[in-house]
């Protein structure tokens, strides 16, 4: 039967009728992006045929897997300690991989490579709009988190370089206006591209940061004293350290662990992008590029985690950087970690905006061709209302965590699951086959990680108000 799902879709990139089509899916999908009213092109979503090498697509899918969550995984080792956290990180790297073979496989059946056509698949139009707002605010969250970055941290790296101990209200030590700089320079021209392939070289160029990070973390593991001093250079740093010690908010740490553990993979709303866009695509050749991506990035977070919290304990902080700048704030190493960081962070935006793009023309334009100016508004008004965010909206992480417990379990655990149980036909896996049954248990254990992360942040919400009122 896997056989034969594969060979759809290999059929499917030949230019052969796919399976069923003609009855499923009589004018949306026939229409959607194609240039001609004949259904001949080679693939389905774009009007060019699927060009990006393995390497590449690898590169890809590794940066959306990528995000500066990276940085707050010691400070979950800290929590958890390295026994568990290590379980939990192979845990959610292995179900990651099995959600991703569940998407792989539902749309192998039905040639079908967006993520909101499933859900239409499945659902109809309901399933299709719950999977475009799923992607539109994971990502959306996830986009804002990475521009949050730039805008405190490219000040801060500014000022180091500088050695501007005080600043004097300097237009390019303004967080605001250095956000809106990279966003028109940097990432704009990258999400004008028409291609998701062409990425595949910053993508490669953001990971290689990353790889520069780790291994700043395992050398300054060796190069600091254990019990470290912190760094009384003048008055800003004690009022650093007295934020720094002051819980505000973080009484239960856990509250936001095992969020950021759960969702360590996140990046299924790219897979099928990425595989539409894969040179002689397969259903087994993209489960490859999931696998190496998923066991690359899983490498990568162990060891930044495990050597991050080896040279702090429990002094790590949540952004683990800002550790280290409080043993010497102008340390160049950690200033050059903190610009690889800030790369990184920002090329990573480019990638995560096509499948909002994908998933707006989905739901709005769903039987329009390619068009430029549309293709170029969408991408516009997304960066502008992402950057009036995170300008005007400084308190609004909280917000970022109920999105994040809501879509990310959606789009890891739940769709894919309950999207194969009505895909795949009954009379291949009946209801009660083992395939089945494991992805109904697949998507209980999203319903339980979105209860549990929603009731931790509730009542770390809770607890910390009625502390804040108690205590002042």
């Amino acid at each position: 039967m896997l056989a034969f799902a594969e060979f759809k879709v290999a059929s499917f990139q030949l230019g052969s009728e796919i399976p069923f089509q003609p009855l499923e899916w009589p004018g949306e999908l026939h229409q959607e992006f194609l240039s001609g009213a004949e259904d001949k092109k080679t693939t389905r979503f774009t009007d060019f045929e699927g060009k990006t090498s393995f390497g590449m697509s690898v590169f890809n899918l590794g940066n959306a897997i990528m995000g500066s969550g990276i940085l707050g995984l010691a400070y979950a080792m800290a929590n958890t300690g390295v026994v568990l956290f290590l379980l939990l990180l192979t845990v959610v790297a292995v179900l990651s991989s099995y959600s991703i073979h569940l998407l792989l496989k539902s749309s192998g059946i039905v040639g079908i490579r967006a993520y909101e056509q499933l859900g239409y698949r499945a659902f109809g139009t309901p399933g299709k709009m719950a999977a475009g707002i799923a992607i539109t605010l994971q990502n959306i969250g996830a986009m804002s988190s990475y521009l949050y970055i730039v805008k405190y941290e490219f000040p801060l790296v500014i000022q180091a370089f500088l050695k501007v101990d005080v600043p004097a209200g300097e237009w390019y030590l303004n967080g605001n206006y250095l956000v809106i700089i990279v966003s028109v320079t940097v990432i704009l021209p990258l999400a004008l591209m028409k291609q998701l392939g062409y990425l595949g070289y910053t993508s490669g160029f953001s990971l290689s940061c990353m790889v520069f990070f780790l291994v700043s973390v395992i050398y300054k593991k060796f190069n600091l004293p254990c019990p470290f001093v912190d760094f009384a250079h003048n008055s800003t740093v004690s009022v650093l350290n007295v934020t720094v010690n002051d819980p505000g908010g973080e009484d239960n740490p856990t509250a936001y662990t095992i969020p950021i553990l759960a969702f360590a993979f996140v990046c299924h709303p790219e897979v099928l992008p990425i595989y539409t866009e894969l040179r002689n695509p397969t259903k087994k050749k993209m489960q490859h590029v999931s696998n190496i991506s998923i066991a690359v990035m899983y490498v990568m977070y162990f060891l930044a985690a495990l050597f991050g919290y080896l040279t702090f304990y429990n002094e790590v902080e949540a952004e683990l950087l800002h550790t280290y700048s409080r043993i010497d704030p102008y340390d160049t190493l950690i200033l050059c970690v903190r610009v690889a960081v800030l790369t990184a962070v920002t090329l990573t935006v480019p990638i995560v905006l096509f499948p909002v793009r994908r998933a707006i023309q989905q739901m709005i334009f769903p039987n329009k061709t390619f068009y430029w100016p549309r293709h170029i508004a969408i991408a516009i008004t997304l960066l502008t209302f992402i950057n009036l965010l995170v300008i005007f909206a400084p308190n609004i992480l909280g917000i970022f965590g109920v999105i994040g417990a809501t879509s990310a379990p959606c789009l890891i655990f739940i769709f894919p699951a309950v999207f194969y149980i009505r895909i795949v036909p009954k009379e291949e896996e009946p209801l009660r086959s083992v395939p089945k049954i494991l992805a109904a248990c697949f998507a209980g254990i999203g319903f339980l990680f979105m209860i549990m992360s929603l009731s931790f942040i509730i009542i770390d919400w809770t607890s910390g108000s009625s502390k804040a009122s108690s205590g002042h």
